[in-house]
């Protein structure tokens, strides 16, 4: 049984993902980042960088203690490793996979993040914040609507975690101030990976939590207003 640690946000749509997929048993332990339940002592030990989703594995394949892992691109990965699925077996595909897991974890979720934050977000609206974001992931879309251009998955003619990673991120392309026309590649993979069956499962459950953080004030200081301390004091306390 995997426990997942999870809020209904990009990130965390890629690990529901993926365990529908690959048809993993799973329990949701739900993590309300607008409440700050991110900072509470329990999810911190299993999370330390006060983010989800994490997961606990209780049945770890060295037949050990239960394992914790936290980052998405980790748990991906883990959980491939574990299930034999969603990564290719060869070291070419491998490969191919890692590397563009790795440029959705660095670039695509951070940036269209920043673009989230200052186009929806922010109190203040920051003309050149919002272009810089917007532009930075229009060109993101652009690079994946050129690997696409010529095979059907990121990784090649195989559905990897690759695609799985990068799905979530590409949902709100109108809130990004995107639009998937003017990339055609992009669009038919966009479209036939909404359509899988493993993809439906996994946004149904969303509406059982909520599908948008309420941003009021003190909401807004809990995800934005972060510094050591507020780890350091676990923030999430007051919210218990």
């Amino acid at each position: 049984m995997i426990e997942l640690y999870y809020w209904p946000t990009p990130n965390g749509h890629k690990i529901t993902m993926f365990l529908e997929e690959a048809g993993l048993a799973y329990r949701i332990v739900p993590v309300n980042i607008g409440a700050g339940e991110q900072f509470r002592p329990e999810f911190l030990a299993i999370s330390p960088n006060n983010r989800m989703p994490a997961i606990v594995d209780h049945e770890p394949a060295d037949g050990g203690a239960p394992l914790s892992v936290f980052e998405s691109g980790a748990i991906l990965w883990y959980l491939g490793l574990k299930s034999g699925k969603l990564i290719p077996p060869d070291l070419r595909g491998r490969t191919e996979t890692l590397q563009w897991l790795f440029w959705q974890v660095a670039g695509l979720g951070p940036m269209a993040g920043q673009n989230h934050h200052f186009t929806q977000y922010a109190p203040e609206k920051i003309p050149y914040a919002i272009d810089r974001y917007v532009k930075e992931t229009n060109r993101l879309y652009g690079v994946l609507n050129q690997r696409l251009a010529d095979r059907p998955y990121i990784a090649g003619e195989s559905y990897t975690v690759a695609d799985i990673a990068s799905y979530p991120w590409i949902v709100p392309h109108e809130r990004q101030r995107q639009s998937l026309d003017d990339f055609p590649h992009l669009k038919r993979w966009f479209t036939h990976i909404a359509a899988r069956p493993a993809t439906v499962r996994a946004y149904a459950r969303a509406p059982q939590f909520a599908t948008q953080p309420v941003v009021t004030e003190e909401s807004r200081r809990i995800l934005f207003g972060q510094t050591a301390a507020s780890v350091t004091r676990g923030l999430g306390k007051t919210s218990q």
